[in-house]
C-alpha cells in the first residue's frame, strides 16, 4: 500500500548540543549536568564513552549539514548548550566564541535549505548554578534561564522561527530524585515536584519574552509522554493507567497548554505531604504564557496494571504507588534497547492531544530506533543495512499519518537522530542516526541506507507499507 506524505508535513530529523558537540573549545566552568555526571560516574557510561568528544560536532558541524542537503533534510533541530553559552552564567557574559559556533551553524543550515529549530534547554543546566543554587531548585535559576532565553532570542531570532523552551523537562529530576538512578542519587519527591514545577514557571517566562520581542516565530516545548495502556478493562486497571498519565503526562501538558494544574495532582501531594509552595504571581505567569505548538518525543508505550500489594509506609512517596508496570506477553520488542516497539502509539497520542488539549499544534520530534553492535550490518562497501530501522519509520509514520488525515493537528516528524550521538550512560552502545559515526579521531561519517531512503520519501513524498492489517 502506498501512503502519501502531506503537503507541508515536516520530514526532518535531531539531535542535541551535548550529545554532539563534544568539549573542544569548553572552558573550565562550562560543564553542564552531564559533564559533571559524567566525569562522577564515568563507570556507568558504556564503554566510558561520554560527551568529552561525542561527535565532534563543533569542528564537523559542515560535513553534518551537507549531508543533510544530499538528503534534503527539511528541518533540523538541535539545541543550545546553555552551560557553554556564558563565561559568567550570573551576570549573562556570553562566551563569543560559542555564540558565533551557534550562529555559523544557524547560517550553514538556511544555506542548505534546512530550516532550524532551536532547543534552549536538553538536559544542559549549567553545573555552576547546581553547585550554588541546587539547579532548578531555586526560583533564580528561573531567572537566570529566563535571561539566557531573552539573549538567546536576540541573537539568533533573526534567522531562527521555531523555539523549544525544554526538552523532556520531566526527565533529569525524575531519574534523579524520583527514582535516584542517576547521580548524585537522592531520592527526594518533594524536590521533584519542585523541579517540574520551577521548569514550568521558566518555559512560560521563555514564552512571555519571546512574544513580547515579537519577531515572526513561534516557540513551544519538548515533551516526552507516554501513551498508557492499561492491562485490561477493570476499573482498577482503568485507575492504574490514570494515575500513571497524570503524574507523568498532565503535570507538563495542563499547565503548559491550559494554563493551569490539575487539581486532582494537587490533591493528591497535599494529601502525601509533598506538594510545593507557589506564588499568585507565578501561576498567573503560567496561565497567561502557554504554549504556541508542541514537541512530542515518542518512542513506546508504557503498559500498567493496578498494584499488586499495599505500598511500604516506610518508603518516600513515589507515584507509583498507584500503579505496576506490566509486561505484556508476545510484546514485539526493540532487543538492543529494551523498548517495545508498538507504531499504534502515534496514533493514539495524536487522539490524545486532539481529545483532550484542544488539538494543539504539534510534531513529532523525537521517534527512532537505536541498535546495538551496528557494524555487523555493514555490506562490502561499509554502508550500513539498516532496513529494520526503515521499516520501524515507515510503521509509524504511516500510523502518524492516518491521524493526520482523521483531524490531528500533527505537523511533521523528526526522526532520532540524524547522525549516531551519546546518549545518558548508553554512550555509543545504541545506534539511531542516518549517518554513522566511526569512534574514531576523525568522527568519520558515512550514510546509512535509511539515509538514503529516507532522502528518497522526502523527494517523492511517498512510501509503501504492507497491508494495513498487519500494523493493527
Amino acid at each position: 500500500m502506498k501512503i502519501t506524505i502531506p503537503e507541508n508535513f515536516i520530514i526532518g530529523a535531531a539531535s542535541s548540543a551535548w550529545q554532539t558537540e563534544g568539549w573542544v573549545g569548553k572552558k573550565e566552568n562550562q560543564d553542564s549536568y552531564l559533564d559533571r555526571w559524567y566525569k562522577n560516574e564515568k563507570f556507568v557510561w558504556h564503554n566510558g564513552y561520554g560527551p568529552a568528544v561525542a561527535t565532534n560536532f563543533m569542528e564537523k558541524y559542515q560535513d553534518d549539514v551537507d549531508l543533510m542537503k544530499e538528503i534534503k533534510l527539511t528541518h533540523y533541530r538541535t539545541s543550545i548548550n546553555w552551560a557553554r553559552f556564558f563565561t559568567d552564567h550570573e551576570q549573562l557574559i556570553v562566551d563569543e566564541d560559542y555564540a558565533q559556533h551557534i550562529s555559523d551553524v544557524i547560517d550553514a543550515l538556511l544555506a542548505a535549505g534546512v530550516e532550524p529549530m532551536l532547543c534552549l534547554e536538553h538536559y544542559e543546566v549549567p553545573a555552576v548554578l547546581s553547585d550554588k543554587y541546587d539547579g532548578w531548585s531555586s526560583r533564580k535559576v528561573v531567572d537566570l534561564y529566563a535571561g539566557y532565553a531573552k539573549i538567546a532570542f536576540e541573537r539568533f531570532g533573526d534567522r531562527v522561527k521555531q523555539w523549544f523552551t525544554f526538552n523532556e523537562p520531566i526527565v533529569p529530576q525524575t531519574r534523579i530524585y524520583l527514582d535516584a538512578m542517576r547521580w548524585p542519587h537522592e531520592q527526594n519527591t518533594q524536590k521533584w515536584l519542585l523541579w517540574n514545577y520551577h521548569k514550568v514557571l521558566a518555559s512560560a517566562k521563555a514564552v512571555e519574552i519571546y512574544h513580547e520581542l515579537n519577531q515572526g516565530g513561534r516557540i513551544g516545548c519538548v515533551l516526552n509522554p507516554e501513551m498508557v495502556y492499561a492491562r485490561s478493562s477493570s476499573e482498577a486497571d482503568q485507575k492504574a493507567a490514570a494515575m500513571y498519565d497524570l503524574f507523568f503526562n498532565q503535570i507538563f501538558f495542563t499547565p503548559m497548554i491550559k494554563g493551569i494544574y490539575p487539581q486532582e495532582l494537587i490533591d493528591i501531594c497535599q494529601a502525601h505531604g509533598v506538594w510545593i509552595e507557589t506564588a499568585a504571581e507565578d501561576l498567573a505567569t503560567i496561565k497567561e504564557n502557554t504554549l504556541d505548538f508542541l514537541g512530542v518525543n515518542q518512542y513506546y508505550p508504557k503498559r500498567v496494571r493496578s498494584p499488586k500489594y499495599a505500598p511500604n509506609a516506610e518508603t518516600p512517596f513515589h507515584p507509583e504507588i498507584f500503579y505496576d508496570t506490566f509486561d505484556l506477553p508476545g510484546k514485539q520488542m526493540n532487543n538492543s534497547r529494551g523498548w517495545e516497539i508498538y507504531p499504534q502509539v502515534m496514533y493514539d497520542m495524536a487522539l490524545y492531544l486532539k481529545n483532550n488539549y484542544g488539538n494543539i499544534p504539534w510534531l513529532i520530534t523525537e521517534n527512532g530506533m537505536g541498535r546495538e553492535n551496528e557494524e555487523q550490518y555493514q555490506d562490502e562497501t561499509g554502508m550500513v543495512q539498516d532496513s529494520y530501522r526503515i521499516d520501524f519509520i515507515r510503521q509509524h509514520l504511516r500510523y502518524l499519518i492516518k491521524a493526520v488525515e482523521e483531524g490531528a493537528n500533527c505537523e511533521g516528524y523528526m526522526l532520532w537522530a540524524f547522525t549516531d550521538c551519546v546518549s545518558p550512560m548508553n554512550a555509543f552502545k545504541n545506534r539511531y542516526g542516518l549517518v554513522r559515526i566511526e569512534l574514531n579521531e576523525e568522527r568519520t561519517r558515512s550514510m546509512k541506507k535509511s539515509g538514503l531512503w529516507y532522502k528518497s520519501i522526502i523527494e517523492t513524498r511517498q512510501f509503501e507499507v504492507a497491508d494495513e492489517q498487519e500494523y493493527k
